[in-house]
């Protein structure tokens, strides 16, 4: 377990780094077959979806790619391979500004619940940008958006032990 936890504090530690010193990226890494870097072009040349949240009164609608998506490239068994030892994986979502955000693997796949997670390159139409950093990772079902995560810069998986 040591080790599993070493893997997430480098990969945290290394991505805002990363992402400061060229184009913005994401690094999907950890217990991946196919660790991943992706920039805006990127995920613009992935399946794209959107979805629309209300926060205070104000619609905002996200567009990106669905990340079941993003972990399915990394090769991860999304969909009817997600069974057994699989399902004991979650998912560290990292901002550049140290914010994190556990998943588990079951609860981003939507072939086993409803929800579906957005990660979003742009907003109402209009690059993402600025302090609000070039992506989001966007969980619309959430009553409140704690679990949406500005600058995201990093999705590390994890195998827990078996």
């Amino acid at each position: 377990m040591l080790a599993a936890s070493m893997v997430v504090s480098l990969a945290v530690t290394a991505a805002p780094v990363a992402a400061q010193q060229g184009a913005p990226s994401i690094a999907v890494s950890g217990a991946v077959p196919t660790p991943l870097t992706l920039t805006a072009t990127d995920l613009a040349a992935m399946p794209r979806a959107s979805v629309t949240t209300t926060n205070n009164g104000i619609a905002t609608k996200y567009e990106g790619v669905w990340l079941a998506e993003v972990l399915r490239k990394a090769g991860l068994p999304i969909g009817n391979g997600l069974r057994g030892g699989s399902l004991s994986m979650y998912v560290l979502a990292a901002a550049s500004d140290g914010y994190q955000v556990l998943f588990s693997l079951g609860e981003l796949d939507p072939e086993i619940t409803d929800g579906q997670y957005l990660v979003a390159d742009a907003a109402d139409g209009k690059p993402l940008f600025g302090e609000m950093g070039a992506f989001r990772l966007v969980v619309p079902g959430d009553k409140r958006g704690a679990r949406s995560i500005r600058m995201l810069a990093s999705l590390t998986v994890v195998q827990t032990k078996r």
